[in-house]
């Protein structure tokens, strides 16, 4: 697909991601039922959990694109890591800004040291030395490698993230959705609106992440017809 196509496509992903959104917010304050240990506060869930999905899923893109570029040096590759990671770093951020409001309310605290927080708050950090990496070599080639060796490191901290309520003592209460031993825990109006919004947050996400592999790619084009002008 050319770059006008992919800016085309991106450009209605997100706009229909962003109509689904003011769908989401809406169904959280005038459809969905109201959790009785928390009440209102517990909303937050259609946005916190979703946002944590939509991260993990770009954050992993961007190491298995890390990945194949090492491989094979393909620059679009490169290209399609570093939109997921900003992708990945935008959802992380949202995540990390309303899990602090949540547990203030369910907890009493804003943060606390349990280790699913640690590791996702660690998992923020790797990204962020992800894009530092990238521009701490006067060679980019090395910046670019040594990123994507940052990246998949990163990717390995997710599955430790997910299982972390399992195997130590947490805060955070175990999987509702994706239970080992039984169905869904959440109330059908609840776990529809979870997903309805797993899906926008997803679709969101894909927009985004297409708008700036395309801007990604423009930049290259431009940059190789500098240096062709210069030669």
């Amino acid at each position: 697909m050319e770059i006008s196509g992919m800016r085309k496509a991106g450009t209605a992903l997100t706009v229909v991601g962003l109509a689904g959104l003011a769908l989401v917010y809406w169904l959280s304050f005038f459809w969905v039922s109201t959790e009785l240990s928390q009440g209102v506060a517990q909303r937050i869930f259609y946005v916190h959990v979703p946002a944590a999905w939509t991260a993990f899923l770009a954050f992993g893109i961007s190491a298995l694109c890390s990945a194949m570029y090492l491989w094979l040096r393909d620059e679009r590759f490169d290209q399609a890591a570093l939109s997921a990671a900003e992708g990945g770093m935008f959802f992380a951020t949202i995540m990390l800004t309303t899990g602090p409001l949540w547990g203030r309310i369910a907890w009493g605290t804003y943060w606390t040291w349990e280790p699913r927080l640690t590791l996702t708050l660690l998992l923020w950090f790797i990204f962020l030395g992800y894009f530092m990496v990238r521009s701490s070599t006067e060679n980019p080639e090395k910046g670019k490698r040594f990123a994507a060796v940052v990246a998949i490191v990163g990717a390995l901290d997710i599955p430790f993230i997910h299982v972390s309520v399992l195997w130590f003592r947490s805060l955070h209460p175990q999987p509702v959705v994706i239970r080992p031993d039984s169905g869904p825990s959440l109330p059908g109006d609840m776990l529809t609106l979870l997903l309805t919004s797993l899906g926008v947050f997803t679709l969101l996400f894909a927009g985004l992440f297409v708008l700036r592999y395309a801007l990604e790619g423009l930049r290259r084009e431009l940059d190789v017809r500098a240096r062709g002008a210069a030669a």
